[in-house]
């Protein structure tokens, strides 16, 4: 039946059964949900200023809403803390906005998911992981505020596979995609600084992403050749686009990298003018189009354009860095895009405070 949020079901049976009833529903991921007992979702609702009906998000093409009410919920089922539930309410304000385009993005062929990436104090308050195998399972705050995301959409905003998600293989990351940003031994300013919000601010950005390529270079010793192995990976046929990019150097990397004095615009930079390919190799796998070729190179083209040549993005900006991971491994990743050109644009909002409001 349509998922209702204010709907109380009364449900006889132990534990299992109201597991089962869930699934009964079609409320799950596939995977056991922790039934959303009354209890749970008001002391969830306290971490949130605004009453239980107020808005968080609208789907753009069938005016379906989610609520305060209705995101606690789903935070609850996905088996989130109470005190996680503003990063996800924050997400959600992050992919209302226009740029993001929140329909198209959940429904493409090309099976994205919602990246969430949390940088400030506030994913080190929850015990986020920011650290060793930060992508994997094992933590709690990451899991299930990633998952919530997914229930949301799903239970919601009813984007089902195979109805109205027609993503053509999906990627695990449609299961729960969300880690931190590391703060610890970081030579830059944080995404939340970069982004400008004051001081003691958290953010979360929110990235259509497809699937993780894992960059490895354990024997690279300057920015140049750790970014050039990145770069390689932006720019490979399969995934090379106008779209942005996510780049998520390992500490090692990384010491390398900031250790040298390369800014994170030093990087951007250097990424965006290597992570191309000649129009025609783009040609010679089917992938050029004039139309694109005519976006990256018009009157307003990047000054790092080179002639000749289909770049990954659009300007520096549009690659995304930060650091997370284990202090030993050489491997970093790279995101891509959700789709061919600029479908969705990454956006970001401030955690558990309200700045700019009307």
């Amino acid at each position: 039946m349509p998922f209702d949020s204010r709907r109380i079901h009364d449900v006889p049976g132990d534990l299992l059964a109201a597991i089962d009833y869930c699934y009964e529903q079609g409320w799950t991921d596939g995977l056991p949900v922790i039934p959303p007992v009354v209890e749970r979702v008001e002391a969830t609702l306290m971490y949130e200023g605004r009453p239980p009906e107020a808005v968080i998000a609208t789907h753009p093409a069938t005016g379906l809403r989610l609520t305060v009410h209705a995101a606690a919920v789903n935070a609850v089922m996905a088996g989130c803390l109470p005190e996680y539930f503003p990063v996800l309410v924050a997400a959600f304000e992050a992919m209302d906005q226009p740029e993001f385009n929140f329909h198209g993005s959940t429904a493409s062929t090309g099976g994205s998911a919602p990246l969430l990436i949390v940088s400030g104090k506030y994913a080190e308050d929850i015990g986020m992981n920011a650290d060793v195998n930060l992508f994997g399972p094992g933590n709690r705050a990451n899991a299930t505020i990633g998952r919530a995301t997914r229930l949301i959409l799903r239970n919601v905003f009813q984007m089902i596979p195979g109805i109205s998600d027609k993503s053509t293989q999906g990627n695990p990351g449609k299961y729960s995609f969300c880690i931190a940003e590391r703060a610890r031994g970081n030579p830059w300013p944080l995404l939340c600084e970069a982004q400008g919000y004051p001081p003691g601010v958290s953010s979360v950005t929110v990235f259509a992403g497809g699937g993780f390529c894992n960059v490895e270079n354990h024997g690279g010793n300057t920015p140049e050749q750790i970014l050039g192995s990145v770069a390689d990976a932006m720019a490979n046929y399969g995934c090379i686009t106008l779209g942005q990019s996510v780049v998520v150097l390992s500490p090692e990397h990384m010491w390398i990298v900031g250790g040298a004095g390369w800014s994170r615009e030093d990087a951007q930079a250097f990424l965006f003018a290597r992570a191309k390919r000649s129009v025609e190799d783009m040609r010679s796998v089917g992938k050029y189009r004039d139309s694109e070729y005519g976006k990256q190179h018009g009157a307003s083209a990047h000054a790092a354009v080179e002639e000749g040549f289909v770049h990954r993005g659009l300007m520096p900006e549009d690659i995304l860095i930060a650091m997370g991971g284990g202090d030993a491994g050489g491997h970093s990743c790279f995101i891509p895009s959700w789709s061919r050109g600029r479908g969705s644009i990454m956006r970001h909002k401030p955690i558990g405070v309200c700045i700019d409001c009307d």
